[in-house]
């Protein structure tokens, strides 16, 4: 009667008030709670999130315990939340007998969600997906994504009606100040990028195949996702004159055991556009020829990919890293021989490629 006067609403199915129901649904734990939004977001998630939301999960969960609760085996119950608790795909069989010890200590010792309310314990959850397992400072990067899948938990929590409003929105917090910005010496010049492609295409094995692989991130400003998933009729290649590059989305690797058809890669629409959106950019007659040199003597997969390994799969990241490093480790050392400046001191990484790029 009381809530009646006050004007709240009732659940059907419960008959409660809405400030009741909330203090019913607030009892539940913050595993709990995590559990059933994997199960409820999973099929609607690409691998390379489901992954993600794991990762963050499995960081911050350990920290929302009871105080002074503290697992013998930190590194056991991280494995156990990220490769079962929150991988749906792994819950078609039990989880091993170790793991099983430290998820019932995890589910025995996980705060109410009710405790989110309180600024130490969000802050908490804070510290913890700012830090590395061995206590470092992990990257701004990575502590913003985890915060992200956090945030977005607790904006589906208040979905639900656990909370009015999100905890997180009152809470003041920067990401670790952790220097992982592209240094702009180590950005590679136009002459230090054609030394480094043709280091590429001179080395044995896979390195003519990479030599326009590594020529579309510096041309064209596309990530390695993007040139792996590059395909015939995206390209407008003229003899003569500019061409143009269709670019339609990238492959990523999510891991077999996030994917729900169990292959490694994914192939994934462009970031932040609509899943048929497309992005043109125009390429200079030079890397045209380069391109159409790469067609005539490689050929295309199956599938009309442009870039393949050996065996007609796709190209993987270690196997790419491997052959830049040792591009990187010829042309550096030349150049610095001939005193071509200081900047060739510092070896620019794969990535400075496209910073180059953009930076005309």
């Amino acid at each position: 009667m009381t809530a009646a006067r006050d004007g709240q609403p009732f659940d059907e199915e419960t008959g409660l008030p809405a400030s009741e129901l909330r203090t019913l649904k607030q009892r539940t734990t913050w595993y709990d709670l995590a559990h059933e939004y994997i199960d409820d977001r999973w099929a609607r998630t690409p691998g390379n999130t489901r992954r993600t939301l794991a990762d963050a999960f499995a960081t911050i969960t350990p920290a929302l315990v009871r105080p002074g609760a503290t697992y013998a085996e930190p590194r056991v119950l991280r494995r156990a939340l990220y490769s079962w608790a929150f991988n749906k795909n792994a819950w078609e069989q039990e989880p091993a007998d170790d793991w099983q010890h430290a998820l019932d200590w995890i589910k025995h010792n996980s705060l109410p969600v009710s405790s989110l309310a309180e600024v130490d314990v969000l802050r908490r959850a804070l510290d913890a997906l700012s830090r590395k397992l061995d206590g470092k400072p992990a990257s701004a990067k990575t502590a913003r994504r985890k915060r992200a899948a956090f945030n977005e938990a607790l904006n589906t929590v208040v979905e639900k009606g656990y909370f009015a409003d999100n905890p997180l929105n009152g809470i003041r917090w920067n990401a670790p100040t952790v220097n992982d910005e592209v240094d702009p010496a180590a950005v590679p010049n136009p002459l230090q990028v054609a030394r480094l492609l043709a280091a590429v295409g001179q080395q044995r094995g896979r390195g003519p195949r990479l030599e326009a692989f590594f020529g579309c991130m510096y041309y064209a400003a596309m990530s390695p996702a993007e040139v792996i998933h590059l395909r015939i009729e995206q390209c407008h290649l003229p003899k003569t004159g500019w061409g143009l590059l269709n670019l339609s989305g990238g492959v990523v690797a999510a891991g077999k055991d996030w994917t729900d058809d169990g292959e490694v890669y994914e192939v994934h629409s462009l970031k932040r556009r609509a899943a048929t959106a497309t992005r043109p950019v125009p390429i200079p007659p030079h890397f045209v020829s380069v391109l159409r040199a790469h067609i005539d003597r490689f050929g295309v997969a199956p599938d009309g990919r442009l870039f393949r390994n050996q065996a007609g799969n796709y190209v993987e990241a270690g196997a790419y890293g491997i052959t830049w490093s040792r591009a990187r480790k010829y042309v550096l050392t030349r150049t610095a021989r001939h005193g071509s400046g200081q900047a060739a001191l510092r070896p620019p990484a794969c990535r400075d490629l496209v910073l180059a790029a953009l930076r005309g």
